[in-house]
């Protein structure tokens, strides 16, 4: 029995199949680190959703795919809640969303939700500087662009960062501000 032809193919298909994923998994990546917007359109961009939300910062900017859509910004107001904006190519305002954050949200026999996680909880300025400020130096500096309460065991905050050379970290920590674990974005 001849089993030459059997065992090119056992490496062959392999083979192809990875080179059909890799191909896959490029075309993914490059679609989606392509969403950022950067430079002078981001400052453009910025401006309008910031102004759009009523003041605060713009922390994440990105080009849409969605019909009628051309910018999502993320948008933190001074009080540490979020609105969402979509503006379209002439950055008129799309959609404009609040993040709904209500600690105080009791059902009807004035008990907590139980669907209350810790993920919900608005974190004040003194903790949000902190986990910043743990999470820059635990990639090596770049700009934050979230930080949020956690509810998996063991990890207080989530904080994102997008270092300085580009790359995008999630960055968990714990409630004294350690790292628990850094991951790098693909």
């Amino acid at each position: 029995m001849n089993l030459s032809p059997l065992r090119r193919k056992r490496v062959i298909i392999p083979a192809v199949a990875t080179v059909a994923v890799l191909a896959v998994g490029g075309t993914v990546w490059t679609s989606t680190a392509a969403d950022d917007v950067d430079g002078e359109e981001r400052d453009r961009v910025a401006a309008a959703a910031t102004e759009a939300a009523g003041g605060g910062t713009a922390v994440d900017v990105e080009t849409s795919d969605d019909q009628g859509e051309a910018y999502e910004v993320e948008v933190r107001l001074e009080d540490g809640s979020e609105v969402d904006v979509t503006l379209d190519d002439d950055l008129q305002v799309v959609t404009r969303e609040t993040e709904d954050v209500d600690d105080t949200d009791d059902d009807e026999d004035g008990d907590r939700d139980d669907d209350d996680d810790a993920d919900d909880r608005r974190l004040g300025d003194t903790e949000r500087a902190s986990a910043e400020e743990a999470a820059l130096a635990a990639v090596g500096g770049g700009t934050v662009t979230d930080v949020e309460a956690s509810d998996d065991r063991g990890v207080a905050y989530d904080v994102e960062v997008r270092a300085d050379d580009g790359a995008e970290w999630d960055v968990d920590l714990d409630a004294d501000f350690g790292v628990v674990r850094k991951t790098l974005d693909d």
